[in-house]
Parts: C-alpha cells; sequence; structure tokens
C-alpha cells in the first residue's frame, strides 16, 4: 500500500508540472508595516478551481488506469475538494459525482456543475458523507477520491509546501514561521512532510475556526477527537470537518501549535485582503491571515509563510463581509 512520504510530494511535483499552477508567494509593503514583519502570502485562490484541492485531486486522478476512469470517480466535500475533483475528471476525461452539503455555498456547487460534475445532495446534521459517497462508489464501481485521508492527494497538497520553500529561497527570505489552516488535515500534512524534510526547524502552526477546533482538541487529547456540538455554522464552510483524518492526524503531531480564530476575525482578514491585497479570499481561506491580524500569533521582526488557501466564496457573504454588514 503506497505510504505518503516526501519523496512521493517530489513525485506529485512532477506529476503536476505544467497542469496546476504555480501559485505566487507575494507580499505587501502595507500588511509588513501593519504587522510589524514580513508576511510571505501563497495564493492558492489563483489556483484551478480556486482552491489548493487541485492539486491533490490531479494527483489522485491522473494515476488511474484507463479501466478506472472508465468507471468514473466519487468524492465528498463541502466545495473546494467538490470543484477540484470535478475539474481533475473532465480534463482525465472522466466523470465525476459530488456528494456535498445542502448547505453549500451556491458558488461551489454552481462550480462542481461547470467542470461538469455530478451533485448528490445531504444533509451534514443526519447523514454520513462517507457513507453515501462509499455506497455510490460500490454500486458504480467507481473510485473514491477522498478529501484528505488519502495518500496521493496528501502528496500533493504537499506541493504547497514545496513551493513556498522554494520560492522564498529565489527571493533571499528565510522562513521563520509558516500558518496554515487545518480540516481534515490534508494540505497541512502534505506541509509537514515538505518542511520536516527541507526545514525541519521552521516551526509550523496549525489555524481553525474557534468552534471546529478538532485538531487542536486531537494533538492536547493524543487522539483524534470531535468538537462538541455547535449552534451556529461558521462561515468557514471549508474547514467544518468534524475529527482530523486518520492518516493525516499522525503526520500533523509535529505542529507546534494549533490557535482558533473567530468569524469576526476570519471577516476582517477578508476585508484585509480585498482592501489591501485586492485579492478575494474565502473566510476558511483567510484563517492564517486572520491569526496574525488579531494577534493569536506573533509576526513582528518575524518572516511568515501563510496560505491564502481558496478563493471560493459566495458573492452574497462576500459583500456583507466587505461593507461590514455581517454580523457574527
Amino acid at each position: 500500500m503506497h505510504t505518503a512520504s516526501f519523496e512521493g510530494v517530489r513525485d506529485a511535483a512532477r506529476q503536476l508540472s505544467g497542469v496546476a499552477v504555480r501559485t505566487p508567494l507575494i507580499e505587501s509593503p502595507a500588511l509588513n508595516d501593519r504587522l510589524g514583519g514580513r508576511v510571505l502570502m501563497k495564493c492558492e485562490t489563483l489556483q484551478h478551481a480556486g482552491a489548493f484541492k487541485f492539486r491533490g485531486a490531479w494527483n489522485r486522478i491522473s494515476r488511474l488506469t484507463p479501466a478506472e476512469l472508465e468507471r468514473g470517480v466519487v468524492a465528498y466535500s463541502s466545495g473546494n475538494h467538490a470543484q477540484a475533483v470535478a475539474a481533475a475528471a473532465r480534463r482525465m476525461g472522466t466523470s465525476a459525482v459530488i456528494v456535498m452539503p445542502a448547505d453549500s455555498p451556491r458558488v461551489k456547487v454552481e462550480g462542481v456543475i461547470a467542470f461538469g460534475g455530478e451533485v448528490r445532495s445531504y444533509d451534514r446534521y443526519r447523514e454520513s458523507r462517507e457513507a453515501i459517497g462509499e455506497e455510490i462508489a460500490r454500486t458504480r464501481g467507481s473510485v473514491l477520491v477522498r478529501p484528505f485521508d488519502d495518500p496521493f492527494v496528501i502528496e500533493g497538497q504537499g506541493t504547497t509546501g514545496l513551493e513556498i520553500v522554494e520560492q522564498a529561497a529565489e527571493i533571499g527570505a528565510q522562513i521563520d514561521q509558516l500558518l496554515c489552516g487545518a480540516s481534515g488535515g490534508g494540505l497541512i500534512a502534505g506541509i509537514n512532510l515538505t518542511m520536516a524534510a527541507l526545514a525541519p526547524d521552521v516551526p509550523v502552526i496549525g489555524v481553525e475556526p474557534a468552534a471546529y477546533d478538532d485538531t487542536r482538541r486531537s494533538l492536547a487529547a493524543g487522539e483524534r477527537m470531535t468538537h462538541p456540538p455547535v449552534e451556529k455554522p461558521s462561515i468557514c464552510d471549508a474547514l467544518m470537518t468534524d475529527r482530523p483524518g486518520e492518516l493525516t492526524f499522525p503526520m500533523n503531531r509535529r505542529l507546534k501549535a494549533v490557535v482558533t480564530v473567530s468569524d469576526a476575525e476570519v471577516a476582517e482578514a477578508v476585508r484585509v485582503a480585498f482592501r489591501t491585497l485586492k485579492l478575494v479570499v474565502e473566510p476558511g481561506g483567510a484563517v492564517s491571515l486572520a491569526a496574525l491580524l488579531a494577534g493569536k500569533v506573533e509576526a513582528r521582526d518575524r518572516t511568515t509563510a501563510i496560505v491564502l488557501s481558496g478563493g471560493n466564496v459566495d458573492p452574497g457573504l462576500f459583500a456583507d463581509i466587505i461593507q461590514e454588514r455581517f454580523v457574527p
């Protein structure tokens, strides 16, 4: 059985070459002045399908055999993995069925449909997306492309970290710390594989929505834990998992810390990204920036790399945030 490794991340980079976008690592003098340090931002908002997820989806789907491609793929996701799988599947000439929560942002559902994917809605509070996805895969003979608990997906996401290290070196920057959102843990696990190999002394810090802090709780307990029942969903729909992945959690034990941010702090980060950086960043993609702006992680006199992981935000929510009508 294939096991995720840094060698696999290197191989994923070769697999993605010429297909995925080598997204820019940018910085803003205005933001640096505000925080008193240097902030290097990896703009995965500019990746195919609007998020880092295309990396893992392509690394997995592009390796399928002709017979597997004939039977199609199945995925479950709140949106970004869904769009990435649909986009990669279309590019490989195969079909995709995507299991999505009924309350997924409309822009993400429309994105899946635009890429030719078939959407199967479910109630995230009463039904199991895993069970639905596995049943569809079984009855159709399709390949299930999991959002994070797949070694090829993890390695694909790890190319984000590989590019950060390479691009920082190209501009002569020495990274002191790296921040990344933590949900099921695929992206930050892949980044941990890369940083452990290339920059083992650089601490990696996870960031989660305050009410969806399952990674933080799991690290404290030493085992995979879920979070307490949530009365109101977070605006960070991309990060609303109930527990870390079975494969990703062991890799993420090397995290130095996990901090949490409120919806209000995330909204401020979305506003700053738009007004100062001229970027559209979805709430779940802005949590690392939110952690810096809210002082949850010290940025002064340091060079901090962060991942702006996605830009697929609901237009109405985005307008409310930018015009300061959003009430957490």
